[in-house]
């Protein structure tokens, strides 16, 4: 999501917190064979290619849309305690949000977190503002790159300006209302950017649809965002929206990004058709919509996954974005006008959105665009073409990179595994070095730089990158030593679509969240003996509450405003947070312990290398079990396979068993891989604190865990509640029922 390192503790923001009105309207994310064979450089290519108060007063605005981002901030402002605060959250609470209006409630804005100094006391700006901002400095850089033909094709910044403005006059025209949303539901691309951009400024809410949705859960996103207009990318995605069009009272218009229409029908429009729509519509009309708003309203609708229930729409303001693209940006190091990433992650998640979108809009970075198979495949050469400066993938996507890099190294010579192994210890020691605050590296490391290192990163792609980053879901430390060992590091950012992403960075501490963002807080509630609490933010990356869901807005936001993330985390003794597990996930045995499933699941998976999937079971049960899943192939589609990947067939191979499909196994209880996995187990329990903490049973899926199959969410997140009742039959066995 966001892009070296801060070491310095940011735990206290510089002054004195105080509740601001919106100032502004725009009127103003080792071990195993090392791939070795990446010496030769026939195999490079092959290997790349597998891998807030809410108030009801007037606000003041500011004279211009392209007002000075330093434009000091106004002194009739008013500075509200935070006994104001909470007196008047309560009272809000008690009238208006009890009588679900919240809508109309948010829609007037909210108070924001603004420190007195340094930082969090930036002057707050619209989303226009920051794009104006960007123009005016850099607008003949190039914004978005994409292929066209087989050609990469540019739309510099005044143009990305302009294409947005011209698609804003056509929301107008549509009849786009103020805080009614735009669903946009397709693969990354220009228009997808240009949809989002265009929504805000027409008044509307931006709000993305994850593209694996069914009709029914594309329904509910449009139709509690009161969408107006739906945006689709192609004729797949068109049908779904057509299928539950009576079920959307609100809907107007569908718009079609890609390709022609199959069928023309009344209200669905190309986006050719689309960009001409507004040709009636003058500059002034659009730039009265655009001076109107104020960067404490909201602007963009990011829907939760909905692991466990319906997807909750989680309101962000103009400032909520504009703030955090700078301050996670400041706090990497991102450099003005010089950065290139590359869009591929679903953007209706906000880890994709907050990098792909808003830092680079904010730092005149170059987005590229992948293809839409980029996780089936094309993403390798994408990123060889590329070779981005900064570069953000889910657990998932590094650990698909790990898998393919050991499933060459093991196919490689005695004398080339040798010469990996030992530019691996290198660079391990080097990484932790580093990490320790040491600058030294372990002597041969220049030379295990040129013969491994430099070789690696080039076939990944990632030989310019000087930020890799991981999020959106934990990683293990085996995936993050695999990196470390050839000499990358990744970086892990911690937060929520409550707090507009990023709400802490590591670059420092392996298997760290790292430390808290500057300008914004953190702190433990409830802390047990062993400092174990809930983890809580603040700051102005805090979101302004759940659509239409005041219940759920008061669960999540406390009467101090404090956002309650339901992850339990605690402190070491340098300042770094440390997630232990989550609340709801917390697995309450027979017993009455609470033991958090996810460090039980990693431990197991690094013992056993060739477990894809575990989800530990047992609540209210008197033991532990566990589902398990093979590491398997892809097909064209990206969906799990038969066939055992390399990495397992070669493992069945040292264990002298001859297998490739994952049926042989499963169906046959292959003695000699049940026992590698028990063992693997057995050395899980030997380091469990308790007896309740011991797997007793276990078992093997037919099939691998996928987002298609229901078990995982859009970023590759268990889907806890699903897989116990999909797969509830092996469960009960475990227990006799």
């Amino acid at each position: 999501m966001f892009l070296c390192c801060f070491t310095a503790s940011f735990l206290k923001v510089s002054g004195p917190i105080k509740d601001t009105q919106a100032l502004q309207g725009s009127k103003a994310q080792l071990n195993g064979s090392c791939p070795t064979s990446l010496i030769g450089g026939n195999n490079m290519n092959h290997m790349g290619n597998v891998v807030q108060e809410v108030s009801s007063a007037d606000y003041s605005g500011i004279d211009s849309p392209s007002v000075d981002a330093d434009a000091e901030v106004s002194e009739e402002v008013k500075a509200l305690s935070l006994l104001d605060f909470t007196i008047k959250y309560r009272e809000a609470s008690a009238g208006n949000l009890k009588e679900g209006k919240i809508r109309s409630f948010f829609e007037k804005g909210v108070k924001l977190r603004m420190a007195e100094s340094g930082p969090g006391s930036e002057p707050p700006l619209t989303i226009y503002q920051m794009f104006q901002g960007t123009v005016d400095k850099f607008g003949d850089l190039p914004a978005l790159r994409w292929k066209k033909d087989g050609n990469w094709t540019t739309l510099t910044y005044r143009e990305y300006q302009q294409q947005c403005r011209i698609a804003a006059k056509g929301f107008l025209k549509l009849g786009l209302e103020r805080f009614h949303g735009v669903g946009i539901l397709g693969f990354n691309s220009p228009e997808w950017f240009i949809a989002d951009i265009a929504c805000i400024m027409a008044g509307g809410l931006a709000t993305g649809i994850y593209t694996t949705n069914s009709p029914e859960a594309c329904q509910y996103v449009a139709h509690s965002s009161k969408a107006n207009v739906v945006v689709v990318e192609n004729n797949k995605q068109l049908v779904k929206i057509l299928q539950v069009k009576d079920q959307l009272p609100y809907l107007k218009a569908i718009v079609q990004y890609k390709g022609e229409l199959e069928k023309k029908l009344p209200n669905v429009y190309t986006w050719a058709e689309f960009m001409k729509l507004g040709e009636g519509v003058s500059d002034a009309q659009l730039d009265e919509v655009v001076n109107s708003q104020k960067a404490n309203e909201c602007c963009s609708l990011i829907y939760t996954s909905g692991t466990t229930g319906n997807p909750k729409g989680v309101m962000l303001s103009h400032d909520n974005i504009t703030w955090i693209a700078n301050a996670a940006s400041l706090a990497v190091n991102v450099k003005v006008a010089e950065e290139s990433v590359v869009s591929y992650l679903p953007l209706s998640h906000v880890a994709a959105q907050v990098n792909d979108m808003w830092i680079s809009l904010k730092f005149a970075c170059t987005t590229y665009f992948a293809q839409p198979d980029a996780l089936k495949g094309s993403l390798a050469q994408t990123l060889r073409e590329v070779r981005p400066t900064s570069f953000l993938g889910v657990p998932r996507v590094w650990e698909k990179m790990q898998e393919a890099m050991k499933a060459i190294g093991v196919k490689s010579s005695t004398m080339k595994k040798r010469i990996a192994d030992w530019g691996k210890g290198i660079g391990l020691q080097a990484s932790y070095n580093a990490m320790n605050g040491d600058p030294s590296v372990p002597w041969g490391f220049m030379l295990a730089n040129n013969l491994v290192f430099k070789r690696v990163r080039a076939a990944l792609g990632l030989d310019r990158c000087r930020n890799c980053f991981t999020g959106a879901a934990p990683i293990t430390k085996d995936t993050l030593e695999y990196f470390m060992s050839l000499n990358i590091q990744l970086y892990e950012l911690y937060g929520m679509s409550e707090s507009t992403g990023p709400h802490s960075i590591s670059c420092a501490h392996s298997n760290s969240c790292g430390k808290v963002i500057p300008g914004c807080r953190t702190k433990l509630d409830k802390p047990d003996a062993d400092g174990n609490g809930e983890v809580c933010f603040w700051g102005r990356h805090v979101f302004m509450g759940y659509l239409d869901m005041p219940e759920k807005t008061e669960e999540a936001l406390d009467s101090e405003g404090w956002l309650h993330s339901g992850d339990l985390g605690k402190h070491d003794k340098n300042g770094f947070l440390y997630i232990t597990g989550r609340i709801k996930e917390l697995i309450i045995t027979g017993g009455g312990e609470n033991i958090p499933p996810v460090p039980i699941e990693d431990a197991l998976k690094e013992e056993v290398p060739i477990i894809s999937n575990a989800m530990l079971v047992g609540d209210k049960k008197k033991f532990l079990s566990m589902l398990l899943t093979l590491k398997c192939q892809a097909d064209e589609n990206g969906e799990p396979t038969d066939e055992l990947s390399l990495l397992v067939v070669e493992y069945c191979r040292q264990h002298g068993v001859i297998a490739s499909k994952v049926s042989e196994i499963v169906n046959n209880k292959e003695p000699a891989i049940y026992k590698a996995i028990q063992e693997g187990v057995d050395k899980v329990n030997a380091k469990a604190i308790s007896n309740a903490q011991r797997v007793q049973k276990w078992t093997l899926l037919s099939r691998d865990f996928s987002i298609s199959g229901g078990e995982l969410g859009p970023t590759m997140k268990l889907k806890r509640p699903v897989v116990t009742k999909m797969y509830k039959e092996e469960i009960d066995k475990f227990y006799g029922a």
